[in-house]
């Protein structure tokens, strides 16, 4: 949970979490939407990816990224059994 934490701190990665909400991507097409260098978008996809909110499928030469909620849906169920269980203790 600590890499999807690291990985969400970013305003550039939340920015390409929405792109990737909208429509799978390539590398290129999300370097476009940003004044930042080639391998600094490579360094944020690296750690949407260890994170597992994105995943990466080869087109020929190309990646194309897809938005994998997977671990954000683990975390939220994580998040609101904890707010219960503090509800539950409370009463």
């Amino acid at each position: 949970m600590n890499k999807l934490f690291k990985a969400l701190n970013d305003p550039t990665r939340r920015r390409i979490l929405d792109m990737l909400k909208e429509k799978d991507l390539t590398a290129g097409e999300i370097a476009d939407a940003f004044n930042i260098s080639k391998p600094s978008i490579s360094h944020h996809l690296d750690l949407l990816k260890q994170a597992e909110l994105i995943s990466a499928t080869r087109e020929g030469q190309f990646l194309r990224y897809s938005l994998d909620t997977t671990v954000l849906e683990d975390a939220l169920q994580w998040l609101m059994n904890l707010v219960e269980q503090k509800n539950n203790d409370e009463q």
